[in-house]
Formats: structure tokens, sequence, C-alpha cells
């Protein structure tokens, strides 16, 4: 069995991989949220239902899970808040091996966006 095949009995065939050199071929970074929905409670692995509609997988809410199976360097930066005062998280995703950018623009946003000094009231 090649490594490839070990991989896609584990995890699947490799059609996020392939989607993201096709998308990477046209942008440098991806960007999303890095959860589906605002955090929640300590101790609690993810809400059972987001919008009324039932949640298969804890997985399906972060959506940093497609990008670790994929091999793309990614990272997590401090966005805001919600209106609850909750933490929101931006996912910076770049090509594959290309640390170098998404730490760039991690770097970029928190120069926009600062962040170290801003906690949400207890």
């Amino acid at each position: 069995m090649s490594a490839r095949d070990a991989y896609a009995a584990v995890y699947g065939d490799y059609a996020i991989h392939d989607l993201l050199v096709s998308f990477f071929q046209e942008y440098d970074l991806f960007l999303t949220p890095t959860l589906a929905t605002p955090a929640y409670g300590l101790w609690i692995f993810g809400p059972d239902q987001v919008a009324g509609e039932p949640v298969a997988r804890a997985l399906e809410l972060f959506f940093t899970y497609p990008f670790n199976l994929s091999g793309q360097p990614a990272a997590s930066v401090p966005a805001g808040f919600t209106h609850d005062g909750l933490p929101v998280g931006l996912q910076i995703i770049g090509r594959r091996y290309d640390e170098a950018t998404v730490l760039r623009a991690s770097a970029r946003f928190e120069e926009a966006r600062p962040w170290a000094g801003r906690w949400p009231e207890l």
C-alpha cells in the first residue's frame, strides 16, 4: 500500500487537497472564520445543533479540520467579539509549504486590528 493509499484509507480521498491546489493557483490566501459558531461554554466540545439543524459530527463546526488534513499552513488570529462579548477567530490559510505568507498576513492583520489590549467584559 502506498502512502497515498494509506492516507486515503484513513482520511478519505484527496478531494480537499485537489480543490485547494486549484484554488491556490489563483489566490495567495484563503480566509475563513475559525469556527462555524460563536464560542461555547467550558467543557463543551460543541453544540449539538446550529440554527436549528442537528450537527452530525462535532468536527463539522471547526473550519480548521479540512486544512489539517490537506497539510495547508494556517493560523487562527483574534478578529473581534460577538455582541455577547465572545471571541471570534479569523483563520488565514496559505499554499502548502508557504508558512511565511500566512505568518506575514497574520502579523499585518494584527497591525490593522490590534487585539492584545482588548478583553471581553466579565
